[in-house]
């Protein structure tokens, strides 16, 4: 289910050659644990085995694409090379190195294969808001959400095998925190991920209409951490789950809505918004309230490792930041909570937003995500700076962006069961 291997592996058969997958694995990246890179590997060993069955060598390689890449290319004469779609500036860093240094009569594709509606195609610009960019997205989703191509077993064979590799002593390699746990709910690897996704059908999809923003309610997808190492397609989620709209008309357009409609709004402002993860990413009328707001007293100063830690006078508060830290995910609806109390108690935007996007990056399965930057229901910049939202009432600390509170919280749902189900140890 991935629109780049298959458009591989249509230049290779046309060509009549052989297909060769790689991965660059990076010792570190923006301040993924162990608890990314073990989901990401231990997913990448499915793949291996998989290409494996359809006689296509899979490559791990060691160090940074720019280094490794062209160097591979070269020794095996490689005829073109086609690329996956990030908008973070790292990854696109990344592209940019490895055009440079490929051979002049290599040609180099890059494929969106992650977005249903390719993120150029859905728009060409920096969309406003969801309300802005959904009348795009829905027109062109009868062209692109289709089901998908076969993969074949590939009839041309490599020259040279690729070599063993070995899972343990990369994983042991790696230079990263090892600290941070992986976590026992999400096994990696996209027969998991499926499985996931179909007990999300039989059993919560009924449900996710109307009880997504309880989180003592089992109604989300929980799909997030194999979407974002591109383990499971969001294309195949969709697919499926619109098998059901007869029966569920609600729920099905409301994961439309935040599967395809939300996160490609999230890719499309990290695509066109070079200051996605900063306050200078954000609307004039957010920097400006804001701004107007910054020497109002807080009722609370808390410093990272309070939070980190989840010893705030707020049970609520502690109790999701517990759940992220122990489960690697948070309950979407606490997400906004969460973000919106971090602005609240400490210095200023800049450092909420700093402390924000290290806690979500540390500990999310999902984190390093546009969505974690911008998404609805999720994203720091949402929460904090407003974007894709409007202006509300003005108020202290706040000036007029959207304010959320623990009593509002207890109108929504139990928040003492929560609580009690992430109680500090």
């Amino acid at each position: 289910d991935n629109w780049a291997f298959l458009y591989a592996q249509r230049l290779a058969l046309k060509q009549e050659l052989p297909l060769h997958v790689c991965f660059c694995l990076v010792p570190k990246f923006l301040g993924a644990t162990i608890r990314h890179y073990g989901f990401m590997l231990r997913g990448l060993q499915e793949v291996a085995k998989e290409c494996a069955e359809l006689n296509i060598p899979f490559h791990l390689l060691l160090g940074y694409a720019k280094d490794v890449l062209p160097v591979f290319v070269v020794e095996h004469g490689v005829g073109g090379l086609v690329t996956d779609f990030c908008p973070l500036r790292l990854p696109r860093q990344w592209v940019e190195d490895v055009r440079e240094r490929l051979p002049e009569d290599v040609p180099f594709a890059q494929v969106d294969a992650h977005n249903i509606v390719p993120c150029w195609v859905a728009s060409p610009k920096q969309e406003y808001s969801a309300r802005t960019i959904r009348g795009k997205i829905h027109a062109q989703l009868p062209e692109f959400l289709t089901e998908f191509p076969a993969i074949v077993h590939h009839p041309y064979p490599p020259s040279c095998p690729s070599e063993p590799i070995a899972w343990e002593a990369c994983y042991s390699s790696l230079q990263v925190d090892r600290t941070v746990k992986e976590v026992e709910w999400a096994t990696p690897g996209t027969a998991a991920g499926l499985a996931v996704l179909q007990s999300f059908i039989a059993e919560r999809l009924k449900s996710f209409g109307s009880h997504r923003n309880d989180p003592n309610k089992s109604a989300l997808s929980n799909l997030s951490p194999w979407f974002h190492f591109g383990q499971v397609s969001t294309q195949r989620a969709i697919l499926e789950v619109q098998k059901h709209r007869g029966k569920y008309k609600e729920s099905v357009d409301a994961f439309v809505e935040e599967a395809v409609v939300r996160r490609e709004l999230a890719e499309n402002f990290c695509y066109y918004n070079e200051n996605y993860d900063s306050v200078q990413g954000a609307y004039d009328w957010a920097q400006t309230t804001l701004k107007l707001h910054t020497k109002d007293k807080r009722p609370f100063l808390y410093e990272l490792q309070e939070l980190e830690q989840g010893t705030t006078h707020d049970p609520l508060w502690n109790a999701a930041q517990l759940q992220m830290v122990r489960e690697g995910k948070m309950h979407g609806f606490l997400r906004m909570y969460w973000a919106k109390k971090i602005l609240e108690w400490t210095r200023s935007p800049e450092e909420a937003l700093r402390f924000a996007i290290y806690l979500n990056d540390r500990y999310e399965l999902d984190g390093r995500d546009p969505n974690g930057y911008v998404g609805k229901l999720q994203g720091c910049l949402w929460s904090i700076c407003g974007i894709h939202d409007q202006g509300w009432a003005e108020r202290a600390i706040f000036g007029k962006i959207r304010y959320m509170n623990y009593a509002g919280c207890k109108r929504k749902f139990d928040v003492g069961q929560f609580e009690r189900r992430y109680a500090p140890h």
